[in-house]
């Protein structure tokens, strides 16, 4: 422990109706000529610049209660004129998003990231924080209670009170709710963990504890006990739509709809509740995979500014990968669950022709200004680390099962990254996961990280499932809501005539998101943006349009009809096939036992 002081933070839910809070952060020996602070640029988990001191509303700097001169030295920083004694620096911060990245206050409850609240003390960055934490005024909020993952410094359990961490690192990696919230609790693997539910919901509590105990249990084991954390914690915002989590060292935040969240009077894992699990255990997994086995260029974190790296496909696709396999493997959906599931994930890559454009590590290297910041062209441009990482992840444990005979598998990759990166605090580098790959297999992987990650051709994913008994098709898209996943509804109908774009609902007409490479509409002329109001002279919307082009033969000319801004163009289109883009994967009945055996080992059961 250091003899140096501790930074103290005070934050305070001022004006829930204005979405304000007031922090204080104190300083008990100050820098003697001027002691900085800044505020991080970005959340550690999202890679895209956020500047969350643009949310500052006022700022004021105080020593021994007389006023202190400050200065703003760039977008992030401020500056402190020179003090003996305590310095403390008071300011306003407005929490409007409704997010798991940020900061949200209203009447209903309050939720914060550190990130977004915490300034940081420069030079301080290793010193123990103390905070309180405070409810906010009045006795309309007299029964709120607080649920975090941080350590208390004397506060009662969900209460309000003093709370502690060893770092600013530390501090910021706890996010913390406030507020009315359901409450539930369970063990996995001697592990205490709970489960925070605020908004309204009708979700089955003792159900929701039983499943996730057995995806806990599940993890832990896969990469050993003990688990890296004393206890766990569950954050869930129940909104009418909403998806989105994002992990931290002993909790995650969580944002569903709380239709997916399961009732009592549901046996099944429907469609809802399967897709709440799956991040659930995404999140969960982060808690060795980014968290602690992290690349080096985020050993330690820089938050003031990007921080690069090629391997976010390894942190997210692999995790994306594991995320829904361990459903199956835990019983909790059957595995043709599963590969619906699969088949959706290779759809979304296959639909994109920048599949063919963008590398996986230039994916992971351009997250924070492409992957993050998507215009309209972006199914034409990138790939997803995480969609295309995941398949990725699935050829790579495929072809250490082929290499090793079934002898090992990812999970070795996984439990040895763990040993060697996780459990020391060394940063992973830059090729340390192929690394480690080549060596559970036992020969050379240059030739499929070359095409895998660097390359930018399709996968052999039909070839390596074919050795679990598992076939992999592709099949024209039947309409713009067909996730893939599942063969066509109807096998005997041929491709359907398509525009090659993708469209919303806006008053008047159907809204252009997205004009596909190769497609009719791109070779047309038509433009994300045009509002499509007519085919062939009679009026078009979102609701009909698809309806009205399937209508034709493959090959018709048709003329669209669309505004562009506020000018009426008429552009004549050849309706063009719909690509075989659209990925199905099916167990293979009747297979040897090898094979059945090779399948089971992969799939659990």
């Amino acid at each position: 422990m250091s003899d140096s002081p501790p930074v103290r933070y005070r934050i305070l839910p001022v004006q829930p109706d204005a979405h304000l809070f007031e922090v204080a952060c104190t300083v008990a020996d100050p820098a003697p000529r001027g002691q900085a602070f800044s505020l991080p640029a970005w959340i550690p988990g999202s890679y895209m610049v956020r500047d969350f001191a643009r949310n500052v509303v006022w700022l004021r700097a105080a020593c021994d209660g007389r006023p202190v001169s400050v200065e703003k030295t760039d977008k992030q920083t401020w500056r402190c004129a020179p003090c003996d004694g305590p310095l403390t620096l008071t300011y306003e911060v407005y929490a409007g998003e409704l997010s798991v990245r940020a900061a949200h206050l209203d009447t209903t409850h309050g939720y914060f990231n550190g990130t977004g609240v915490f300034i940081l003390p420069d030079g301080r960055e290793g010193r123990e924080c103390v905070v309180d934490i405070l409810p906010p005024p009045g006795e309309a909020y007299r029964d709120w209670r607080v649920a975090t993952a941080m350590a208390t410094d004397g506060a009662r359990p969900h209460g309000f009170g003093s709370y502690r961490a060893g770092d600013y690192e530390e501090l910021v990696d706890h996010p913390v709710e406030m507020g009315r919230f359901s409450l539930a609790g369970f063990e996995a693997c001697g592990v205490p963990h709970e489960v925070a539910i605020t908004g309204r919901h009708r979700a089955d509590m003792d159900r929701l504890c039983k499943d996730l105990t057995r995806i806990c249990e599940h993890q832990v084991r896969l990469f050993g006990e003990p688990a890296p954390m004393g206890r766990y914690l569950f954050l869930v915002m129940a909104v009418g739509e909403g998806y989105g989590g994002l992990e931290h060292r002993a909790s995650t935040s969580l944002i569903c709809c709380r239709e997916d969240l399961p009732r009592a009077s549901e046996a099944k894992v429907g469609e809802g509740y399967r897709r709440f699990l799956g991040l659930c255990s995404h999140e969960y997994f982060h808690t060795w995979n980014v968290k602690r086995i992290r690349p080096a260029a985020f050993t330690p974190y820089d938050l003031s500014r990007e921080t690069h790296t090629r391997l976010l496909w390894a942190f997210e696709g692999i995790t994306s990968y594991y995320d829904e396999l361990i459903l199956t493997r835990t019983g909790l959906i059957p595995p043709e669950s599963y590969l619906e599931l699969l088949g959706r994930t290779a759809t979304r890559v296959w639909r994109g022709s920048g599949r063919f454009k963008q590398s996986l590590t230039e994916s992971s290297f351009d997250a924070w200004t492409k992957f993050y910041k998507q215009d309209e062209n972006a199914p034409n441009a990138i790939v997803s680390y995480y969609a295309k990482g995941a398949l990725v992840a699935l050829a790579l444990d495929l072809t250490l099962r082929r290499h090793t005979a079934g002898g090992c598998s990812l999970d070795d990759v996984m439990r040895l990254l763990w040993q060697r990166y996780g459990r020391t605090g060394v940063g992973v580098p830059e090729d340390g996961v192929e690394a480690i790959a080549a060596e559970v297999a036992g020969v050379s992987l240059q030739g499929f990280f070359d095409q895998a990650l660097r390359g930018t051709q399709d996968l052999p994913l039909a070839d390596l499932l074919g050795d679990v008994g598992v076939s992999f098709q592709l099949r024209p898209t039947e309409s713009q809501e067909d996730k893939g996943g599942k063969p066509a509804a109807d096998i005997e109908a041929g491709p359907r005539p398509t525009l090659g774009l993708r469209a919303t609902a806006d008053a008047g007409g159907a809204r252009v998101t997205h004009v596909f490479d190769g497609g009719a509409a791109q070779v047309a002329g038509l433009s994300a943006g045009d509002l499509v109001v007519a085919v062939d002279g009679i009026r078009a919307d979102n609701q009909n349009l698809e309806k009205r082009i399937a209508s034709y033969p493959v090959g018709a000319r048709v003329q669209v009809h669309v505004f562009r801004r506020d000018e009426l163009t008429a552009l004549e289109a050849e309706l063009r096939a719909a690509p075989a883009d659209t990925c199905v994967l099916s167990l293979v009945p009747a297979v040897d036992e090898a094979t059945e055996a090779r399948r089971k080992a992969w799939l659990g059961g």
